[in-house]
């Protein structure tokens, strides 16, 4: 984006020109060393640049040189240290190109790489040698460089036109827009052709075939010329940007932004370079516009993709690029230049005949019509590919092959209007049938386009005139009356079958956009109702591979890499090269593979996946169409998609995330808990054992049997204490890892309730215990280890709440396909809000500021051991008194309820 100027009389900095400063400060620093033509000394001057600065004490290496034999430009690589050259197999020949894993490797201060604008060998990491520049600077490291200014991308037309020569390998302007220092290295004509007569450029037999060729001095004279406006635009750049950065009051540019209006036809390759030349005359910004309208949906793929060229190419150059609907071309442009403040458009000129431009109308003619304030350039642009120049356009003649079958479809419902005519004939006035006509003349317009319907049209014509005008079943008219009827016929044929068409065209294009959506729509209300990452990627592979025909493939980051997650077909697999595309994409971020400008050697093109936090993963496309992956349509329906599904994904990361984090702070909670209590129920046993064992040793001999006789007991006690507390922990981890499996058989409760009790004497000691089960109770599957631990479990939390001489009661009764067993004391109950919370593991009932002596694992351990058997506990209070009670229902097995029955 370009931002605006400073206002009149504002003498403060600008803060995206300090921005652009700062964000530079970053990389490395960029000198471009510029000429006019081959041979006027940018590889000396370069050579001699870098040995200076080594003599400064900079760390400078040659990257790429090419001294092309000459003596006197190798003398000047002494000294300096060469990086050695990879070498890349292509077609059974090693090929030499700039190792740039060893310059990065090396990382020197500065390095010098001749050449800026080759093409590398295929299978090299980039196309193009300014690509391994752009990742050179991007690690810090300076670089010096050489350039022609006929390899500048926005100039190439020009040049054409100069030397007709075009030039194939071209460099962004946005390269030399980005360049720290552009140093002109010029020579005038005369020199340069002796320098070549000399043989320090060519051969002698070379020199002068270039001499009558590339080399004249009018040719040398245009070029220098280009190359002397480009610098000094480029230091005008420079000094207005450090005019903004400092707040230095001076002569502002006039804030002239340009529009160029590109279509489907190759000239807009040269309408997109015109503009950017335009664009530095003027140092403005600049975007090109493509206006989608009924038509685009009936455009070949051949059609499109010239299309995303001309588009891809301003990218490239530095302009915006902009696609929005709309009907009226011309109304449309206009309206978008008035909108976002474009002063001027650039258009091509109409090579339409006149008798077309009346009929289909001409978007030149009406941008001047509708501009009002806006400045129009009309420019005779180069066809790309009939070739040629704007004074020698060599329109190639192409065979146009049309299906048949709407003609005679079309023919087919002229000869139903027709009979309809005739049996209309006897009712209806002759001039009246001519509308039986029209309205069959509208059907096929709607139904089938417009040509079929101007050739239902003239059908139309000739049959009213043979079956319906005097005289009959001839092509001649004797009343002049119906010659006009005639012609009004056709004329209003004409114009229903053009509007009618445009209708339908315009219908097509709302249905084709109303589908799409909804199926936007539709795929972001099912990636809401997702939770799981799987379904996300599943969901977007398949949209994406339905909606744009390709197949798809989603990589996603595991650890320092990212793995294949998802994809549609789901058996597609990935060779060296997509593998590295996608790498390379997941590490800059930026777009890779097939049609890109990075790696286009692999299968598939990779583009991120992101959001406005950050990079989720890479999305790898392939489909088996020649040319460009994405159409521009297709690229924003793509956008759409993507960003859905990068914002659905990030959300179920995040979502993980938080239950991650859930997590960790329940184990740091479980942990603390477990601390507290294992500090306190091993502190007290461990000191009680402890004191006795002591006692014990000092005046085991003095003190008397009943003395001796307790101390034991206590360490005893004691040693019991922990040894259920150390069974507790091991079973609440046996049910957390799920590892508890019940040996279950056939049991009497009462049996196992008068083992339990006898395992508890100990604590019961001091309360009285009442005991309901009844004799005849059915049998229940149980597991006799466990039901006995869960009753000991509550037996003991009863004493530790219950006073001392309180009952204890044990009911239980039995139901038809159940059997409950209560268990309840006269402590002080359970609070309302604890009766769920007592359950949980390390929970203990709070009453005011006293906590009750335990581990809080107990009750937690009865539940999960009695769910484990199938059966289920709940926690309530006594309805008279106080007190809680804990109810356990068991089922009983079904063989043993018929049996009871």
């Amino acid at each position: 984006m370009t931002s605006d100027p400073l206002r009149f009389g504002e003498n403060r900095p600008s803060p995206d020109a300090l921005l652009e400063q700062a964000e530079r400060e970053t990389l490395g620093r960029l000198k471009i060393f510029l000429g006019a033509a081959p041979g006027v000394g940018k590889t000396y001057e370069m050579l001699m640049s870098g040995r200076a600065r080594k003599a400064d004490g900079i760390d400078v290496v040659i990257g790429v040189v090419e001294t092309h034999g000459r003596v006197e430009t190798e003398a000047l690589t002494e000294g300096l240290e060469i990086i050695p050259r990879a070498q890349v197999a292509y077609r059974g020949h090693l090929l030499d190109e700039m190792d740039i894993d060893a310059v990065l490797a090396r990382k020197p201060q500065l390095v010098l790489v001749d050449e800026l604008a080759h093409t590398n060998a295929p299978g090299s990491r980039h196309p193009k040698r300014y690509q391994d520049v752009e990742e050179i600077l991007a690690r810090g490291i300076d670089v010096y460089t050489t350039l022609n200014i006929q390899h500048v991308e926005s100039l190439n037309d020009v040049v054409a036109q100069i030397t007709r020569i075009r030039v194939r390998e071209t460099v962004p302007d946005s390269i030399i827009d980005r360049a720290d220092d552009i140093e002109l290295i010029d020579l005038t004509p005369n020199d340069l052709i002796k320098r070549l007569n000399e043989g320090k450029i060519y051969l002698p037999k070379t020199a002068k075939r270039a001499i009558r060729n590339y080399f004249s001095p009018g040719n040398l004279t245009a070029l220098r010329e280009l190359a002397l406006r480009r610098t000094a635009q480029r230091v005008d750049e420079q000094l207005l940007s450090h005019m903004r950065a400092h707040a230095i009051e001076g002569p502002w540019a006039a804030g002239d932004r340009i529009l160029v209006a590109v279509d489907e036809r190759s000239r807009s390759i040269s309408l997109v370079r015109y503009a950017r030349r335009l664009a530095d005359r003027l140092r403005a910004p600049w975007a090109a516009i493509h206006i989608e309208t009924a038509r685009s949906a009936g455009l070949t793929e051949e059609a499109k993709d010239r299309l995303a060229a001309a588009l891809r190419l301003a990218e490239q150059l530095g302009g915006e690029t902009i696609i929005i609907p709309g009907q009226s071309v011309a109304e449309d442009i206009v309206r978008y230049a008035s909108t976002h403040n474009f002063t001027q458009i650039v258009a091509g000129k109409s090579i339409k005949s006149r008798w077309r431009e009346m009929i289909d109308g001409s978007i030149a003619r009406e941008l001047v019509r509708l501009s009002g304030a806006i400045d129009i350039h009309i420019t005779a642009a180069v066809d790309q590919e009939n070739g040629g120049t704007p004074r020698k356009v060599n329109t190639a003649s192409q065979k146009a092959t049309h299906d048949i079958t709407p003609y005679l479809i079309g023919a087919a419902m002229t000869g139903i209007a027709l009979v309809i005519g005739l049996l209309l004939e006897q009712f209806l006035d002759v001039r009246s049938i001519a509308l039986v006509f029209v309205v069959g003349v509208l059907g096929v317009a709607v139904t089938l386009g417009l040509w079929p319907a101007l050739f239902a049209s003239l059908l139309s014509a000739f049959a009213y005139n043979f079956f319906f005008l005097s005289p009959l079943y001839t092509l001649s008219i004797a009343d002049p009356e119906s010659v006009v009827a005639l012609v009004f016929f056709l004329f209003v044929s004409f114009i229903a079958s053009n509007l009618a068409s445009r209708v339908q065209r315009q219908a097509a294009a709302a249905r084709q956009r109303a589908r799409m959506t909804e199926d936007l729509y539709l795929f972001s209300k099912k990636l809401a109702g997702t939770g799981s990452l799987d379904d996300v990627l599943w969901a977007t592979a398949f949209q994406i591979a339905s909606m744009l025909k390709v197949r798809v493939v989603i990589l996603l980051p595991e650890g320092n890499s990212i793995t294949v997650r998802g994809g549609y077909p789901p058996d597609d697999t990935l060779d060296d090269a997509d593998i590295a595309a996608a790498h390379w994409t997941w590490e800059h971020d930026l777009p890779a593979g097939r049609g890109a400008n990075t790696l286009p050697g692999a299968k598939r093109l990779y583009l991120p996946l992101k959001t406005a936090r950050t990079s989720v993963g890479v999305i790898g496309l392939d489909n088996d169409r020649m040319g460009p992956i994405l159409t521009p349509e297709q690229q924003r329906l793509f956008e759409a998609l993507a960003d859905q599904a990068a914002i659905a994904i990030e959300r179920v990361q995040l979502v993980g995330d938080v239950e991650r984090a859930k997590l960790a702070a329940e184990a740091d909670k479980l942990r603390s808990a477990l601390l507290t209590s294992i500090s306190h129920d091993l502190k007290t046993p461990l000191a009680a054992i402890l004191g006795a064992a002591t006692t014990l040793r000092d005046y085991s001999s003095s003190l008397p049997d009943t003395d001796r006789s307790d101390l034991v007991a206590t360490v005893v006690d004691q040693s019991e204490r922990l040894n259920r507390f150390i069974a507790n922990l091991l079973n609440m981890t046996r049910i957390e890892a799920g590892a508890m499996k019940p040996n279950l058989s056939l049991h009497y409760v009462g049996d196992l309730v008068g083992a339990a009790l006898n395992r508890a004497a100990k604590i019961l000691v001091h309360h009285q215990v009442n005991i309901a089960v009844p004799a005849d109770l059915p049998m229940v599957q149980l597991d006799a280890v466990l039901f006995e631990q869960v009753l000991f479990n509550l037996f003991d939390n009863a004493a530790k709440y219950a006073p001392e001489n309180t009952p204890i009661t044990i009911k239980a009764h039995a139901a038809p396909s159940r059997i409950t067993l209560e268990i309840s004391d006269r402590g002080p109950g359970i609070p309302p809000g604890d009766l769920e919370r007592v359950f949980d593991t390390f929970y203990r009932v709070r009453k005011g500021d006293h906590v009750q002596a335990g581990t809080g694992l107990g009750l937690s351990i009865a539940r999960g051991f009695i769910e484990a058997m199938g059966g289920s506990i709940r926690a309530g209070n006594r309805h008279e008194g106080t007190g809680a009670v804990f109810t356990i229902a068991l089922p009983v097995p079904t063989d043993e309820v018929d049996r009871n029955s």
